[in-house]
């Protein structure tokens, strides 16, 4: 996977900054603080955030980031893509060069993943995010002999026919 922590900083930083919004604009100083970012870094990435329009900023005293739209219209793969990062499972970054200037054998299935993984991230909002926050994990859940609050999808292994 080429996601780095560019991207991970990114949706981190303005997960935070949803959590704290409505306490007014937040200073990147308090999401470096708090998530344990260079606030260097936080100050490029909040660059390209705010030209994606993703968050907007707040000038002077008491200024600061606040989120430039509500929490359910920001999606996480937008944050990643905003910050120039690219969710790419294949080895040519899509291009299909990847053996001998032709696709690998395998290119189809990474590049499968990829759409895959994007549109996964392209359906969760920052308001999913905040409010699985408040949730118990399974594992918390297990401990307290309680049901995972989100089920999750258990694959089934596949029939194999009597013959085989």
């Amino acid at each position: 996977m080429r996601l780095t922590t560019k991207g991970r900083y990114a949706v981190t930083a303005v997960l935070d900054l949803a959590i704290h919004q409505g306490q007014g604009p937040i200073a990147l100083a308090d999401i470096a603080r708090r998530q344990g970012i260079s606030l260097s870094y936080l100050e490029q990435l909040f660059a390209k955030l705010r030209r994606q329009r993703l968050v907007c900023s707040v000038r002077g005293p008491g200024g600061g980031y606040n989120l430039a739209r509500e929490t359910d219209e920001i999606k996480v793969a937008e944050i990643i893509a905003a910050v120039d990062e690219h969710v790419d499972a294949t080895k040519c970054g899509g291009a299909g060069d990847c053996y001998n200037d032709g696709p690998c054998l395998t290119h189809d299935l990474w590049l499968d993943l990829s759409h895959s993984i994007y549109e996964y991230l392209n359906k969760i909002s920052l308001k999913d995010l905040v409010e699985r926050r408040g949730q118990p994990t399974d594992a918390e859940q297990t401990r307290i002999g309680q049901e995972p609050v989100m089920a999750r999808s258990k694959a089934q292994p596949s029939q194999l026919p009597a013959s085989a």
